[in-house]
């Protein structure tokens, strides 16, 4: 995306970053939908400024290629935890480099599926590996990039398998219950550390998503009506 200005000629401030988190089935796809038709008439982007709506992994052309090999690995190709912490964090460094931080520069708003949180929660408090060692990677990918604003869908476990239902499972999904039992606890734990804001996603999606829409008008600006 290139640098954008205003109708009067000033150049755009920088832009916003908003993050979506949770497990498999809270539906971060629904609200990420929702959010895509909201924002750019709500008000609160200033004009001229693009949404971006991304994910990780898969958001740049590297990253559809490593997100095929975590999720979808052929054969013998599945990595292994300490291989698989470093092709997220090479995913994470294309994304912020390639598209996330070049779009905030021109003054753009950025909506991700996903970011370095979903990294700490399942290869650090799912998988075991060390969380030292996986904040030292994430500053190193995001060269100390944060976003504005992280919402987290807090969905416990078993709904999350109801909803997913006979759908085939990634290669993440089927690591068993009492990892994804670890992933949850470890969103939870990160919340509260990193000040995340928590909505239950066991709510109606409308319900959650006008809930979203009053916390970002209260964070950046005017609000228009999510459904209207």
């Amino acid at each position: 995306m290139s640098s954008r200005v205003d109708p009067s000629g000033t150049p755009l401030p920088r832009g916003r970053f908003l993050v979506l988190e949770g497990i498999d089935g809270c539906g971060k796809s629904t609200q990420i939908d929702a959010l895509a038709q909201w924002l750019p008439r709500s008000g609160l982007m200033p004009p001229g400024a693009d949404l971006l709506v991304t994910r990780e992994p898969g958001g740049t052309a590297l990253g559809q290629a490593l997100r095929q090999l975590l999720l979808h690995p052929p054969g013998e190709a599945a990595p292994e935890p300490t291989a698989e912490l470093l092709l997220y964090a090479a995913d994470r460094a294309q994304h912020v480099q390639q598209r996330i931080a070049p779009a905030l520069a021109a003054g753009h708003w950025v909506l991700s599926d996903r970011f370095s949180g979903s990294t700490a929660a399942y290869q650090g408090y799912g998988r075991g590996l060390s969380l030292a060692l996986i904040e030292q990677l994430e500053r190193i990918a995001t060269a100390d990039l944060q976003p504005d604003l992280t919402v987290w869908l807090d969905l416990p476990l078993a709904e999350s398998q109801r909803r997913r239902g006979e759908r085939p499972a990634d290669r993440i999904e089927a690591a068993g219950e009492a990892f994804l039992g670890r992933v949850c606890g470890g969103f939870a734990a990160l919340a509260a550390q990193r000040g995340w804001s928590r909505f239950d996603a066991r709510l109606a999606p409308e319900q959650v998503s006008e809930a979203i829409g009053a916390l970002l008008a209260q964070r950046f600006g005017p609000r228009a009506d999510l459904h209207g």
